[in-house]
């Protein structure tokens, strides 16, 4: 680790002291970890660089980006009426479209941007109708991230991306413990087959866990619950949103009074290659004209998910505002998000080959960012008009979000405002604090390859707080 430090002739140039403080936090990794850690100062100077243009893995740091990139291209601060849900008939059929939302809701309580909504306007209209069609074909069909591990897609943060997204496209399993020996109850609204595997146990922790292949209905859960215990609530992730969209959508039909006589059936567009800028060129983006609408919903003002977005790292949301910053120009691919984010850090001054992104939410293991290109768009996002409303998007230590019960009782709680990230080996932190003198440093560290049984989140954390300390 002394070797590691050594790459830059002063570690705190602006406080020797501090050193021997942040050199033993890094050092307290486990071995073969690499850590990468640049802060800047209110002036620009750079006050720390250890490895500053090694590339890591950024995890959830990747959302800063999207979620910039949003500020920067979509109107946040006005009812959301591009992404909002719609209905319309065609013929007998009622077709459920999607605009790249990701808050329609079916919840009993929901209170806005609600599905039932659309199902009582059709039953305004008619009381009967063939097929339930879920329509997602605004984006086209890139479900999952390129580079995502294959085994995150039974749960709730790998859940397919779609531009017809309900209920974060999770499913909602209750598992109610039964007598010691017995297996338990398992609730859920039958979409899924279940495979019930689990047991009740005397006494102890709840331990279970959900599998599913890709591309099955199959459920297998299997683990403990404690007898007289509460009941457990699972949460799995969906393969075809569409799909599960146009089935709850059914059922509200007909709790409306609508009688369905047909299927329920799906529509998506094949990703081609006029969805890669690249291929495309200077040929414009075909789209075909809208269809006339009984009802659309209106969701509230995209700011709102935004900082839920950062917040609380959501994955679905992040790639949905990928996609949808990518549909300003272009067709609402990746390749189109991606490009927004690119040319947006050529703005910000930051070198191409310091970066690499293959999602909008970091839970690609293909997504490569040095912490000096991290501070350098941090700072540049500052003089943006936009700047001050997207940081306070960003998770406070000690307080919100993944923050909250990080930096308690330390110098930086309340003052540190950061993007985290965690994935395989990789943690993330990026962001700014206020010092000890008052002054706001902006700040990227990243820890990569850590051993399965250690952790970099503390060395980090200390390190940051010696350095506040010292300035």
């Amino acid at each position: 680790m002394r070797g590691m430090l050594a790459l830059v002739p002063l570690l705190l140039a602006a406080a020797p002291p501090a050193a021997p403080a942040v050199e033993e936090a890094l050092a307290s990794v486990g071995a073969g970890t690499r850590i990468g850690l640049v802060v800047v100062d209110d002036q620009g100077r750079e006050i720390v660089a250890v490895r500053p243009d090694d590339r890591f893995v950024p995890a959830s740091n990747t959302k800063m980006f999207t979620t910039a990139a949003a500020f920067a291209l979509l109107d946040t601060a006005s009812p959301d009426t591009v992404g909002g849900a719609s209905v319309r008939l065609e013929g007998r059929d009622v077709i459920l479209a999607g605009h790249g939302d990701a808050r329609l809701s079916s919840a009993a309580d929901c209170q806005s941007d609600c599905l039932v909504d659309l199902a009582q306007a059709v039953a305004a209209r008619t009381r009967v109708v063939r097929d339930v069609i879920g329509d997602d074909s605004a984006f086209p069909d890139e479900r999952w991230p390129a580079g995502m591990s294959w085994n995150n897609m039974a749960g709730q943060y790998g859940t397919a991306i779609s531009a017809l997204t309900l209920d974060d496209n999770v499913v909602v399993l209750t598992v109610t413990p039964g007598r010691p020996g017995a297996t338990p109850a398992i609730a859920g609204d039958g979409y899924y087959r279940i495979d019930n595997r689990a047991i009740t146990i005397a006494g102890g922790k709840t331990a279970l866990e959900v599998t599913r292949t890709p591309g099955s209905d199959m459920l297998r859960i299997a683990g403990t619950i404690p007898a007289g215990g509460a009941a457990a609530n699972l949460r799995v992730g969906v393969d075809d949103p569409a799909h599960r969209a146009a089935r709850r959508f059914a059922g509200l039909l007909r709790a409306a009074g609508v009688r369905v006589t047909g299927d329920i059936a799906t529509r998506h567009r094949l990703l081609s290659p006029g969805d890669d800028p690249a291929a495309r060129g200077d040929a414009p983006v075909s789209r075909p004209p809208a269809p006339p609408e009984l009802a659309r919903l209106t969701p509230s003002p995209l700011a709102d998910d935004l900082r839920h977005t950062n917040k609380v790292s959501q994955n679905l949301h992040a790639e949905l505002l990928l996609r949808r910053v990518g549909s300003v120009s272009g067709s609402g691919s990746v390749a189109d998000g991606r490009a927004a984010v690119s040319a947006m850090l050529a703005r910000a001054g930051v070198s191409r080959a310091a970066y690499d992104f293959a999602d909008g939410s970091g839970m690609s293991s293909y997504n490569r960012l040095s912490p000096r290109a991290a501070v350098t768009f941090l700072r540049w996002t500052q003089a943006q008009p936009w700047g001050g409303a997207w940081r306070t998007t960003l998770p406070v230590a000690g307080e919100d979000g993944t923050l909250k019960h990080r930096f308690v009782g330390t110098a930086l709680a309340g003052k540190l405002f950061a993007k985290t990230g965690t994935l395989n080996a990789a943690t993330a932190l990026s962001g700014f604090f206020v010092a000890a003198s008052g002054r706001t440093f902006t700040f990227s560290a990243f820890a990569n390859d850590m051993p399965q049984d250690t952790a970099a989140t503390g060395a980090i954390d200390r390190a940051l707080v010696a350095i506040a300390a010292a300035n």
